[in-house]
């Protein structure tokens, strides 16, 4: 029992106490809080009811992440390497000098915001950007260049086949602009100049030939822009780097 303040007449029956009369001070109050915390420390047969101070009681490892961390690939790797000069097919690719290239169009793996099947190739026009969609949630992203407004495609395809440094011909309506792509009716031969880079990527439409590519160039500056005919083209190593991750007949939505 808590002994009153020196000086204090101890009350008679029926009389009242003043709280004036009583200096409780805020350490007195504080203290005895701490001393009721403390009895619930030691293990005492008091318990304490703290539903009123609404504290979360949820452990942080309770709390599961929302996906797992994106995989790790041995080929996306630092941008100095994945754009070094590269021999291929008896064909030494230059350098790609990635630091005029937007980060956002360098080859990297992301969270998979398409929502396709894993082997699916996802081409988004708007924001020039290509996904291969991964298992577990990821996709592998491109930087893409499209074609002029007129000579775009959209829809949803096949990948019907593939070919490494691949001929070129230029359609007749192409000629027609161009009369100096007239030498090439036959075709031009694969190589570091060849408008289809060192691979191309055929896309089928219910069987049909659409004439439409998924396929590299050596205009690495094009990234990002909508100058072609209609293609959607890559940096050389990057379509390098697709072309060995598809098969045939994987799906292609461009949008």
């Amino acid at each position: 029992m808590r002994e009153l303040p020196q000086g204090l007449t101890p009350p008679h029956n029926g009389d009242e106490i003043e709280i004036s009369e009583i200096q409780l001070s805020r350490r007195a109050v504080l203290s005895g809080a701490g001393a009721l915390a403390l009895l619930g420390v030691a293990g005492c047969s008091q318990t304490l009811d703290l539903s009123a101070l609404q504290l979360d009681g949820v452990t942080t490892g309770a709390i599961t992440p929302v996906r797992p961390s994106i995989s790790v690939d041995k080929n996306i790797t630092s941008p100095g390497v994945m754009y070094a000069s590269v021999t291929d097919g008896g064909f030494t690719l230059p350098e790609v000098p990635y630091l005029k290239v937007k980060p956002e169009f360098r080859r990297q793996i992301v969270v998979d915001p398409t929502g396709e099947q894993p082997g699916t190739i996802v081409v988004h026009s708007q924001e020039r950007l290509l996904y291969l969609v991964q298992p577990g949630g990821d996709a592998i992203r491109y930087g893409v260049g499209i074609g002029k407004e007129g000579f775009r495609w959209s829809g949803r395809a096949n990948i019907q086949y593939g070919k490494e440094w691949p001929t070129w011909r230029p359609p007749a309506e192409m000629i027609a602009r161009k009369p100096e792509l007239v030498k090439w009716q036959a075709g031009q031969p694969g190589g570091l100049d060849n408008p289809l880079g060192a691979r191309a990527l055929y896309i089928y439409q219910n069987g049909q030939d659409t004439g439409y590519r998924i396929h590299g160039s050596p205009e690495w500056w094009s990234i990002g822009q909508a100058m072609s005919s209609g293609c959607v083209r890559l940096i050389n190593q990057d379509i390098i780097d697709l072309y060995s991750r598809v098969s045939r007949k994987n799906p292609v939505v461009v949008v």
